[in-house]
């Protein structure tokens, strides 16, 4: 975040995946790719589209006749009037979809040309493998391809469709964009069912392995799905609307009708008035949006924590969620992983970051303790830790325990801690708390010291006396508080470490 300059240029975000308002561009799928994007806006020169091989992109933006149709590459807005990207659409055409070395190299040339220009990537991926016949010349291909990512992570945008299948080397990297949409005729894994079976001895449906809802609620793979290529196209829209071009711009804003000052009364009514009740933290989320619109990423895994983009008095911000509807809130090692990857996701293009907070703690449990949940967790901490953008926590509820420390609390540096008259801020809750430090006395005093426990701590109150809590405030007053801070935080700048990077507990 240090030295961020002012936005040079504003556009507002894209319609819903797969609709279209009266009067809205019409989102250009990959089926239409050949008939031509629309005109470059001002920050391209001039129209780029040529079928290029790999040698066609390094040397120049010519088009050489007569050579492979394996990548096409173009420049241009994905819709009239939208902002440009770089789209890189990989055909596979030749040899039933396996994807030569040339292929790879022009694909990670496209992505050098999106560094380059400063513009984000969007790649139509289809690819049954790599291509046999060209031997280690295609791994060379496609190892460009990765390093080429990991050279734009982090400075612009990097948003693959996977519009088919994706097999094999070529699906890892999938792992390395910033966002991955599937439909239902994609199809992705490292292994085939042939090799899953041979070695497991138990036979395996392609679509069971790596099919879009496998990924979609089991792997975490899929941040978007979309029915169709289209609405991939949509999805990918509006997604790019809510981001920068790159990191060293801010966030577009947008101008909207929902006054930045609006109350929410009807918050008021949204936290049951016993501790475990569950509700549903999405409808607070659309109480505090602009026009109650909700981009939830990653909707169907780790579904004890919502991630979404909303806008805030006409600003974009990137909202991280306990949902007490699933598994009651807690942390496991999928919801961290989930998480931590959106946090860096915010804070890589300067999106501020809202946490909202109801959670009981980490789950427990043997075998999450044995596939590491230590240091799955620190991941998220350590996302935390590092991240510039300007960041706010609403403590609505229950934030116990290490997973209070984890929801950015103040401790975490947060720029501002905020809570509801219903926050219970403690290292426990009453009934475990009396059961450890009270555990010889019997049931009926450690009933009455709970509620005497939970009278005396677990209450906002005494977290705000000790600097904790910065405001308690009404939840009516929660959009327009939010708001009014994230106005005052629009000039917040960090001093950057110097040094490579951090070594995340991957």
């Amino acid at each position: 975040m240090a030295g961020r300059p002012d936005p040079t240029r504003r556009a507002a975000p894209g319609p819903a995946p797969g609709q279209r308002g009266a009067g809205e561009p019409e989102v250009t799928g990959p089926r239409a790719i050949d008939s031509g994007l629309p005109d470059a806006g001002p920050v391209l020169t001039a129209r780029t589209e040529a079928v290029l091989t790999a040698a066609a992109l390094t040397q120049s933006l010519a088009p050489q006749p007569g050579k492979s149709r394996d990548v096409v590459v173009r420049t241009g807005p994905l819709a009239e009037g939208g902002r440009p990207v770089v789209t890189a659409q990989v055909l596979g055409s030749e040899r039933g979809r396996a994807l030569s070395g040339e292929a790879g190299a022009a694909l990670a040339a496209a992505a050098g040309l999106a560094l380059d220009r400063r513009l984000p990537l969007v790649a139509w991926l289809s690819s049954a493998g790599l291509d046999l016949n060209a031997g280690v010349a295609a791994l060379d291909g496609w190892g460009r391809v990765a390093r080429a990512l990991a050279r734009c992570s982090g400075v612009v945008p990097v948003v693959i469709v996977v519009d088919g299948p994706v097999l094999s080397g070529p699906a890892l990297l999938l792992g390395m964009a910033d966002a991955v949409v599937m439909m239902p005729t994609s199809l992705t894994y490292l292994s085939g069912p042939a090799a899953v079976a041979e070695v497991t001895g138990f036979p395996v449906r392609p679509v069971e392995l790596g099919g879009q809802q496998v990924h979609a609620s089991r792997s975490g793979l899929a941040t978007l799905v979309a029915a169709d290529d289209r609405a991939a196209a949509g999805a990918v829209h509006r997604l790019l609307g809510f981001l920068p071009a790159h990191c060293d711009e801010l966030p577009p804003a947008r101008a909207g009708d929902d006054p930045a000052s609006r109350l929410t009364p009807e918050l008021r009514d949204v936290v049951p008035a016993t501790s475990t009740g569950s509700y549903d933290v999405r409808r607070l989320l659309s109480a505090i949006a602009d026009e109650g619109e909700v981009f939830e990423l990653r909707a169907s895994w780790a579904p004890q924590i919502v991630t979404a983009l909303v806008h805030i008095g006409g600003q974009p911000v990137g909202v991280l969620a306990n949902q007490p509807q699933a598994m009651a809130g807690t942390v496991d090692i999928a919801a961290s992983q989930k998480g931590a990857r959106f946090v860096g996701f915010c804070d890589s293009f300067n999106l501020p970051l809202l946490t909202v907070v109801d959670t009981p703690g980490f789950m427990p449990g043997r075998d999450l303790e044995w596939r590491g949940i230590i240091r799955h967790g620190a991941e998220l901490v350590f996302a935390y830790a590092e991240a510039t953008v300007p960041r706010l926590c609403l403590v609505v509820r229950k934030a116990y325990g290490g997973a209070y420390i984890v929801m950015d609390s103040k401790a975490m540096g947060n720029d501002l801690c905020v809570a509801w008259p219903s926050a219970e801020l403690a290292v426990l809750g009453a009934e475990q708390a009396v059961k450890i430090v009270h555990r010889r006395e019997d049931e009926e005093t450690q009933a009455r010291l709970a509620v005497e426990y939970g009278e005396k701590f677990l209450n906002p109150y005494v977290a705000a006396e000790r600097g904790y809590v910065d405001l308690v405030i009404d939840p009516a007053e929660t959009r327009q508080t939010i708001a009014r801070c994230l106005m005052a935080l629009q000039t917040k700048r960090e001093r950057l470490v110097g040094r490579k990077h951090g070594n995340s507990p991957l």
